[in-house]
């Protein structure tokens, strides 16, 4: 029996990869979608197919792929369409009336406005077109929420949307009504900004969460089936932060918020005892200080930059929390903090990811003060070190978390950082190499049995501290080296990549091993 049931279940998954290549044949012709005609229940919105070759073959193909994946059960079929984007689930209804019904029987929803962006898409995006887009978003969601249109509920739509209120207001509507009729259960909201944070002033914040905070009371209904949200661009100075994000969302697990805050340099805290929040990310958050008194469910907290005179983060109760990620490059104005002061109140740490972003440490040396609060760490990640900086210090980590298994190091070389001149004139200090005291002579094992090494460029520390691992680390057995991940600015320099080319890499090999250690080394540039 159970061998038919794995015959059935990889003959299933060979028909939906078989499906999924068809379908991407017969609907993706990688052009933009003009604007056209499908019609829903009360209204019509811009999707159509476009563009099919003139050729015979491809005509003959296109039947081919169309007849093959009609003899398909729906529940394959909404299995292929749950896998690929919207515009690719609506474009099948228009190829044969055999799927007509299939896009209103997912499940799950998800409707991005920037998928109506104009192609190619506008740099910068313009009022104008976010407009448009917001109209289109907003017939799509009328087509698919429509009542005598779905044959089965929805279970979660996921809705990406501009700060438009022409628009919100019937979004806000239609979602509002579906969730009362029992149509949505859960509901997945990131209200986007194209403004970059650096040109988001205070009065622009504060008109943007007074916006926000209107668009919640109209629809109440939306925050009490909210289970993800984020926001961008919002100050709530004269709003009660707290109360519409922990109190109102009661079944909220995943909020991000990006440059947010309750005021610049402000204290704020999160004591929601009954939240069922897992999942909290803040990017840029101007708080002085974040204390999260208690948050019981709390399983993962990511912080990327900060701009704090004080630890800017501090926890309480938070029982679950087994993922921190903690990424900022040290400024002029910021004092070095203790690592163990933010672990302080935390008991299960599984997964620890600290980001320099290639500057100096925003950290002080500590070694014995985190043994407590790392004894169940398991994976670690640390990343944006300078190229120029020695590796050995990370080891620091290992001697305090002896049970790490995975360890993650990244290497950071932009080209498009500038010169050090020019870098000390802004808000960094020189860069100063970390000087952490270590007990090189300590002979413990440790129970590492993973490296994974970004930025490597064959420089001789880091045939050092690899080696280093290796002679205390009997379980190494996997280790892999990849290249730089630039970001666009390096990209347009055109600089050629320092991995090792083809041709290297067994030196590389053979300096790791040493004559003395083999554990498998894999290139993946």
């Amino acid at each position: 029996m159970d061998a038919d049931n794995d015959n059935n279940s990889s003959q299933s998954q060979s028909q939906q990869l078989e499906g999924e290549d068809r379908l991407s044949r017969l609907t993706d012709d990688n052009r933009p979608l003009p604007p056209g005609r499908f019609e829903g229940a009360e209204t019509s919105f811009d999707f159509s197919l476009e563009g099919n070759n003139d050729s015979s073959s491809s005509q003959s193909q296109q039947l081919e792929d169309e007849d093959r994946l009609s003899t398909l059960t729906d529940d394959i079929l909404l299995s292929i369409l749950g896998r690929v984007s919207l515009h690719m689930a609506v474009r099948t209804a228009v190829l044969s009336t055999r799927w007509r019904h299939l896009p209103w029987l997912l499940p799950e929803l998800s409707i991005d406005v920037r998928d109506f962006l104009s192609v190619p898409c506008p740099d910068p995006i313009q009022a104008n077109d976010m407009e448009k887009a917001m109209v289109c978003l907003t017939n799509a969601t009328r087509s698919f929420l429509a009542d005598r249109q779905r044959e089965s509920a929805i279970s979660s739509l996921n809705l990406k949307l501009y700060l438009i209120n022409t628009s919100l207001c019937e979004v806000g509507a239609l979602v509002g009504d579906a969730i009362d009729s029992g149509l949505l259960k859960d509901f997945d909201l990131a209200v986007l900004d194209v403004t970059e944070p650096q040109n988001c002033g205070a009065k622009d914040m504060l008109q943007r969460a007074k916006e926000i905070d209107g668009f919640f009371s109209a629809y109440p209904s939306m925050l009490y089936c909210l289970t993800r949200l984020s926001l961008h661009n919002l100050g709530f100075d004269k709003l009660d932060m707290h109360h519409v994000l922990f109190d109102c969302c009661k079944q909220l697990t995943h909020l991000s918020l990006s440059h947010c805050d309750t005021g610049v340099w402000s204290l704020f805290k999160i004591d929601a005892p009954n939240s069922k929040l897992r999942v909290l990310e803040l990017v840029k958050c101007r708080f002085q200080r974040l204390e999260v008194v208690c948050l019981p469910k709390l399983d993962k907290f990511c912080w990327s930059t900060w701009v704090s005179r004080c630890v800017p983060l501090n926890f309480g109760f938070v029982p679950s929390l087994g993922e921190l990620e903690l990424s900022c490059c040290a400024m002029t104005c910021q004092p070095a903090i203790k690592l163990s002061e933010i672990l302080y109140g935390t008991t299960c740490i599984h997964t620890l990811t600290l980001d320099f972003q290639g500057e100096n440490l925003w950290m002080q040396p500590e070694m014995n003060q985190l043994c407590t609060y790392l004894n169940k760490l398991r994976k670690l990640c640390v990343r944006g070190i300078f190229v120029e900086f020695d590796l050995l210090w990370t080891a620091a980590f290992l001697a305090a978390a002896p049970s790490v298994e995975m360890l993650h190091i990244e290497v950071w070389d932009h080209p498009c950082d500038g010169d050090d001149e020019s870098r000390e004139q802004g808000s960094f200090s020189k860069r100063r190499a970390p000087c952490w005291e270590m007990d090189f002579n300590d002979s413990k094992n440790l129970l590492l049995k993973e490296l994974e090494f970004v930025g490597f460029r064959s420089l001789e520390q880091q045939f050092t501290f690899i080696r280093y691992l290796l002679e205390r680390s009997p379980n190494l057995q996997k280790i892999t080296l990849k290249g730089d991940e630039e970001c666009d600015m390096c990209e347009a320099l055109d600089v050629p990549s320092k991995f090792p080319k083809k041709d290297d890499q067994e030196m590389v090999v053979s300096r790791i091993r040493d004559g003395s250690f083999l554990p498998e080394v894999i290139f993946d540039e």
